[in-house]
């Protein structure tokens, strides 16, 4: 018991510490400008060493990118532990819907990250890394292998949607309109099934 509390304990303090270091990072960064702000000045001002400091996070940009493990680890367990019954597909679209359609466009992290180039890029490499595990779980669930297309289609599909869905008026609705997409194909929208009218171009 004495064990379980004391790992417990030390948890939630290397928790408090990531937090606590990206939190320093995302205000110093807004307040001076990614390219102004050394690491060193984040860990002083998380009050924690520099070796602490990279001992949680393995670069400068990873500071804005806190829980990246959690992420990848999510994705995989919305294909597992879906509901009986439930296709790849839908469990894939309701996770997107309710994890990567929240983040508003006034946050100040996603606002640092949309406004410094050096971010954007890092965070669509790091969103673009989770392609491989996921295609992976999809496979397992499917009985496809790894590299058939409907796999890794499906899993580059899945990462690619939220950055389209966030730019929209109404991103779980435009989450779940793409994700449509995919399941009904081109012929089942509203304007291949116009295309498919004659006389309506005039």
């Amino acid at each position: 018991m004495a064990e379980t509390t004391t790992a417990g304990r030390r948890e939630r303090k290397k928790a408090q510490t990531r937090q606590a270091l990206s939190d320093a990072a995302v205000r110093l960064f807004t307040e001076r400008g990614f390219e102004n702000v050394g690491v060193r000045e984040v860990a002083e001002a998380a009050d924690v060493s520099l070796s602490t400091l990279f001992k949680h996070f393995p670069n400068k940009e990873a500071l804005v990118f806190d829980l990246d493990a959690d992420v990848e680890s999510a994705l995989v367990a919305a294909v597992r532990e879906r509901a009986p019954g439930q296709s790849v597909l839908h469990a894939l679209r309701e996770h997107m819907v309710h994890t990567r359609t929240a983040v508003r466009t006034d946050d100040p992290t996603f606002v640092l990250v949309e406004s410094t180039p050096a971010l954007r890029d890092y965070a669509r490499r790091m969103w673009s890394r989770h392609e491989k595990t996921l295609a992976a779980a999809l496979a397992e669930a499917t009985g496809l292998a790894p590299d058939a297309p409907a796999v890794t289609g499906l899993a580059r599909f899945t990462l690619e949607a939220p950055s389209i869905a966030r730019a929209s008026e109404d991103p779980p609705r435009t989450m779940r309109e793409l994700f449509a997409l995919l399941e009904g194909g081109w012929a089942a929208t509203p304007l291949a099934r116009q295309e498919d009218c004659p006389g309506q171009d005039g």
